[in-house]
């Protein structure tokens, strides 16, 4: 999936198994069965900050469907109730408009704009939009 053009252009493979190096959990995103995309969370553990950040993606054929919100709904919620998170935050790019109405409407609002923030393939830097869920607004 991370070969795949809509996909690559968010997400790059060595920033994914990068990731995986760090403290983020990830959890495989299953469509009957195949998998379909994947959602990770990494936890600010420190009491007084006490806080998740999550991300996902999905595969342009199941793109769409709503497995990508559904599978964000079910990690948040965890994360609330079950690991009694107060927020929750998300960083796309600043460009990529679908990823951001999506999380609009899963109740995330921005908070503001991460100036060149990442690196991209071709070596320039990408803003990301920092954008935050609270826990007692967040739809359960």
């Amino acid at each position: 999936m991370l070969e795949e053009p809509e996909v690559a252009r968010w997400w790059r493979r060595d920033e994914w198994e990068r990731t995986g190096e760090q403290s983020a959990t990830g959890f495989s995103i299953l469509l009957d069965g195949v998998v379909v995309g994947c959602v990770q969370y990494a936890e600010q553990t420190d009491p007084d900050y006490f806080s998740a950040a999550v991300d996902v993606f999905v595969g342009t054929a199941a793109q769409g469907r709503g497995v990508g919100p559904d599978a964000m709904r079910t990690l948040i919620a965890w994360l609330i109730t079950e690991r009694g998170h107060h927020r929750i935050t998300v960083d796309p790019a600043a460009d990529n408009s679908r990823a951001i109405h999506v999380y609009e409407k899963l109740g995330f609002r921005p908070v503001g704009v991460l100036r060149r923030y990442e690196r991209v393939a071709d070596g320039l830097w990408r803003d990301a939009l920092l954008m935050e869920l609270l826990a007692d607004e967040a739809a359960r």
